[in-house]
C-alpha cells in the first residue's frame, strides 16, 4: 500500500470559492489532523514552520495567504508557533509580516548567525551538520516546501528545504563542495559580472587587474556563477551531484534525529513550479502547470509523488529559457538541468526515513 500522502488539487467545477485552492488547503489541513494527529501534536508544543522566505524580486515561494491559514490552524490547535528559515532578510517586502501572519519569524541560527548544534558526519568532505537552534530547539516541525527545479540536484523540495534550510553556511558549503570547486578560465571571461551580481554572499570578485577572485570563507558553492556566466569561464572541476543529493539525505536524517518519530509534518505546494530555486531573488514562467498541495507524514513518499505529478508532457515552453534544448530521456527536472532528481529519494529511503510506495488521497 505505501505511506499515505494527502492532495488538494487545484481543479475546480465551478465559479465558487469554496472549491478553489485555499480552501481545500484548510480541510487538508483539518484531514492532517484527523488522520496524522496533527492537532494532538502540536497542542502546547514549540512548533516550527519551515518555508523558503525567498529573496529579491522572487515572487513565486508559498503565497503568504497559505501560510497564514495554516498559521492560524496551528494556533486554534494550541501550537505555540513561529515561521523560520536560513535567511528571513527581505521577507517583508514579499509579504511575510509578523503583522500578517501573527507569529515571529526567526532566522534558524539566530540574529547572528551563530547559534546552532552541531553534528558529526563523515561522508568524504562533509563533516559538520550544524543544526539551526530554532529548528533544534523546536518540538514539532512543518517542513512547509515549495516545489521547483535546481540547477545543483534537479530538484527542490521537502528535503532540499531541510538540508539548505536548517543548517549553517558552512554546512551548506560543504555539501556543495562535495559537487566539487570553481575553476575560472581567463580566455573566456567577458567581465560582464554577472558572477558577481549573481552571488548572494558577496563572495566573489574582480581584483584591481582584472582576475577573478572567489572568498570561500563566504562561499557556499551555490553555482549561481556558474549558471549565469554566458561564456562558461566559471566552472565546476567535477560533477559530483550524486553526491550532492547524498549529502542532502545525511543532512536531513541529522536534522530530523532532533524530534520524536511522528512530530514532523511535510506540506509541499505545487505551484508556481519553476526551474530555478527561490534563492535566486528572481521568478521565471512556471514550467508546468499548477497541480495543488500535498501532505504527508513521510519525506520520501511525498517527495516521489510530487515528482510523479510533475510530467514532461505538460511542460510549458516558456519555462525554459529561449534556445534552451532539453535533454531527451528522464524526468522533466533531469531534461532541463541533466541531473536526476531521484537520486536523493534512494538515499532517503536507503536510510530508512521512508518509502517511495505511496498511496494519494484526495481532499475535496
Amino acid at each position: 500500500m505505501g505511506s499515505k500522502v494527502l492532495f488538494a488539487s487545484v481543479k475546480y467545477n465551478k465559479y465558487d470559492a469554496d472549491v478553489t485552492l485555499p480552501a481545500k488547503f484548510g480541510r487538508l489541513i483539518d484531514r492532517m489532523s484527523q488522520e496524522m494527529a496533527l492537532e494532538e501534536v502540536v497542542k502546547d508544543k514549540w512548533t516550527a514552520v519551515k518555508m523558503h522566505l525567498g529573496r529579491g524580486i522572487g515572487y513565486s515561494t508559498i503565497h503568504p495567504l497559505f501560510v497564514k491559514l495554516l498559521v492560524d490552524k496551528l494556533k486554534g490547535y494550541g501550537a505555540k508557533v513561529f515561521i523560520t528559515d536560513q535567511v528571513v532578510e527581505g521577507a517583508r517586502n514579499r509579504g511575510y509580516t509578523e503583522e500578517l501572519l501573527g507569529v515571529p519569524i526567526v532566522p534558524v541560527c539566530g540574529l547572528m548567525n551563530r547559534y546552532y548544534y552541531e553534528k558529526e558526519v563523515d561522508f568524504k568532505t562533509f563533516k559538520n551538520v550544524d543544526v539551526g537552534g530554532y529548528i533544534h530547539d523546536a518540538e514539532v516541525m512543518i517542513n512547509l516546501s515549495h516545489v521547483k527545479g535546481h540547477g545543483a540536484c534537479g530538484y527542490g523540495g521537502a528535503c532540499k528545504n531541510i538540508a539548505m534550510g536548517c543548517v549553517t553556511d558552512r554546512t551548506r558549503q560543504q555539501i556543495h563542495g562535495l559537487e566539487g570547486g570553481l575553476e575560472w578560465d581567463e580566455e573566456l571571461c567577458i567581465h560582464c559580472e554577472m558572477c558577481v551580481k549573481s552571488c548572494n554572499h558577496n563572495a566573489n570578485s574582480f581584483d584591481e587587474n582584472g582576475k577573478y577572485r572567489v572568498f570561500y570563507h563566504h562561499c557556499t558553492l551555490c553555482q549561481h556563477c556558474v549558471k549565469v556566466c554566458p561564456t562558461g569561464a566559471i566552472k565546476m572541476n567535477a560533477h559530483q551531484y550524486e553526491d550532492f543529493q547524498k549529502g542532502m539525505a545525511i543532512c536531513t536524517e541529522e536534522v530530523l534525529k532532533t524530534f520524536k518519530p511522528g512530530h514532523v509534518f511535510y506540506i509541499n505546494f505545487l505551484t508556481n513550479i519553476t526551474a530555478l530555486c527561490d534563492c535566486w531573488g528572481l521568478t521565471t514562467p512556471s514550467l508546468v502547470p499548477d497541480i495543488g498541495v500535498m501532505a504527508s507524514q513521510d519525506i520520501v513518499a511525498i517527495e516521489r509523488a510530487c515528482l510523479d505529478a510533475i510530467k514532461v508532457e505538460d511542460l510549458i515552453p516558456s519555462g525554459i529559457p529561449q534556445g534552451l534544448e532539453l535533454g531527451q530521456k528522464g524526468h522533466l527536472f533531469e531534461r532541463l538541468h541533466g541531473k536526476d532528481p531521484f537520486v536523493q529519494l534512494r538515499e532517503l529511503e536507503n536510510r530508512n526515513l521512508g518509502t517511495q510506495e505511496y498511496t494519494v488521497e484526495e481532499v475535496f
